[in-house]
């Protein structure tokens, strides 16, 4: 299975274009999970406390780990998240609160070391900036995460930049970042 995790919120996004791209490359079908349309909400301490209840009874099945066995199960995971102001949407983070739970999507040695559950092969990180597009806030967040943390070995980054400078073709930028995208 694929996962879509579309972060995009503007209705002609042109990360959203890019994503839909690689999808396409992909082929078969996929499920999305559009952030902007889902109730996600932070871990409070009430939804906190509620969570390690959970995860300390293994009750995994619960509708609070939906998006997390959803996440652990897919086979191919491709992420469209906008380079906004230095990182990614807020979304996002609140969407990785919703997914981490031990057990489901990673475990615990006994010296504490994280091991990644999740069974994808391969996740895909696509963004589009206006300007010089820098991927220390944000791709390789997700690589460090996806590899220390998820147990998901290889992601690639694929990304359109300086889509806003003035004098560039943001139309012919896009087209060519789609002829680059390696699968």
């Amino acid at each position: 299975m694929i996962l879509y995790v579309n972060c995009c919120v503007r209705q002609e996004s042109r990360t959203d274009e890019l994503a839909r791209e690689v999808l396409r490359l992909l082929g078969g079908d996929y499920e999305e999970v559009k952030l902007s349309e889902e109730n996600l909400l932070p871990l409070s301490r009430e939804r906190l406390d509620r969570r390690t209840r959970l995860l300390e009874a293994k009750a995994y099945d619960d509708p609070m780990f939906d998006y997390a066995r959803q996440f652990a199960a897919a086979d191919i995971i491709v992420i469209a998240a906008p380079f906004w102001d230095l990182s990614f949407p807020a979304e996002l983070k609140l969407y990785v609160e919703n997914i981490y739970a031990a057990g489901i999507v990673s475990e615990y040695d006994e010296q504490g070391r994280p091991r990644g559950l999740c069974r994808a092969r391969m996740l895909y990180y696509v963004t589009t900036a206006g300007g010089p597009y820098t991927p220390e806030y944000s791709y390789d967040y997700f690589r460090e995460l996806a590899k220390v943390y998820l147990g998901i070995k290889e992601t690639r980054l694929i990304k359109a930049e300086m889509l806003d400078i003035v004098g560039n073709d943001p139309k012919a930028i896009l087209a060519q970042a789609k002829k680059e995208i390696k699968l």
